[in-house]
């Protein structure tokens, strides 16, 4: 498609705040050849930098503007009619502060970030942890961010859960990197102590949705996301085992929901299994053991397959060490 497009401001809008005021917003013709096309489809095909979740955002806020109303997804483009998209951050994307909180880089060039991210770190703001998160370390580490949707994170890890995440640094390299994730090339390993004796490897595919009672828990339910987990059996002791976890999906919570649904819940996760089960040692561990430790992937602009692993955590290592003395003894 070979499209003119300018960058401007549209001054008829009356609602924006100051932060919108060097908002780019791209004005174009809808081409002839999107004819017959559903908008969403339309705007994945003329803006191929950012993922459809991102432009279905924008949508849904009112920022993209079809003859000057708010269309819906499902409409149908006939060629020819002036469409405004808006290239700012969403609400949920303002206001974060740069702060300055250590990272653990892995890598870094102008593309990507790898963090090694400690337990006890929120990924990204939300109710009751508005500062001291990954995003607020991000914008300060490198103050860019701030033009990147989310700071450029793709993917999170739950605030107890240790390990490798990666960051975009541009528009394009995150879009890459959402599609890599939707289209399950990206690797990313896990090892996660559970509870009880896991015999042999296997594969755990089963929906996860939002628990039908107790809402900020997931579960597995009927009409949930579809959810599948690769398991290996590391190291048994008497009351645990050590498990290696391969991700083919990326849900809320999906390896504690996975391993709890099978009867295994983690170590010290007592959302999805009870804290205390009666071994001291097991018991005293203050958070889910769970550890990204391996994380591969395409780079986002040369195409290179890279993988970089991560040592166990202090707390993590330690315990082990400690179940090998006391059953060695």
């Amino acid at each position: 498609m070979n499209l003119a497009i300018e960058n401007s401001r549209v001054s008829e809008r009356g609602d924006y705040s100051p932060e919108d005021e060097d908002a780019p917003c791209h004005v174009l013709a809808i081409p002839a050849d999107c004819a017959g096309m559903r908008l969403d489809q339309a705007l994945a095909a003329l803006f191929p930098e950012h993922s459809r979740s991102r432009l279905q955002g924008w949508l849904k806020a009112g920022r993209i503007r079809l003859d000057g109303s708010v269309p819906e997804a499902k409409h149908r483009v006939a060629g020819g009619e002036r469409l405004e998209v808006e290239e700012i951050p969403l609400p949920e994307e303002q206001g974060a502060a740069a702060e300055d909180i250590p990272l653990a880089v892995v890598y870094e060039d102008a593309d990507i970030l790898v963090i090694d991210k400690p337990a006890g770190l929120v990924v990204h703001p939300g109710s009751g942890n508005w500062s001291g998160t990954l995003l607020n370390a991000l914008l300060h580490h490198a103050p860019q961010l701030a033009g990147v949707p989310r700071a450029g994170i793709v993917h999170r890890l739950d605030k107890e859960t240790s390990g490798l995440l990666v960051v975009a640094k541009t528009l394009a390299a995150q879009t890459d990197l959402i599609r890599q994730l939707q289209a399950r090339t990206v690797s990313r390993r896990y090892l996660a102590l559970v509870r009880g004796q896991l015999n042999g490897s296997g594969r755990i595919d089963a929906p996860i949705g939002r628990h039908p009672t107790q809402r900020t828990r997931m579960a597995v339910v009927d009409g949930g996301r579809d959810a599948a987990t690769q398991y290996m059996v590391r190291e048994r002791f008497a009351d645990c085992t050590l498990v290696e976890c391969r991700l083919e999906t990326g849900r809320t919570h999906q390896i504690r929901v996975h391993m709890a649904h099978r009867g295994f819940p983690l170590v010290g996760d007592a959302t999805y299994g009870a804290r205390r089960r009666g071994n001291p040692l097991l018991d005293a561990f203050p958070r889910q053991a769970l550890h990204a430790w391996r994380l591969g992937l395409l780079h986002p602009v040369s195409r290179e397959a890279l993988e970089w692993e991560s040592p166990l955590p202090e707390d993590f290592a330690r315990l082990l060490a400690d179940l090998h003395r006391t059953e060695g003894a």
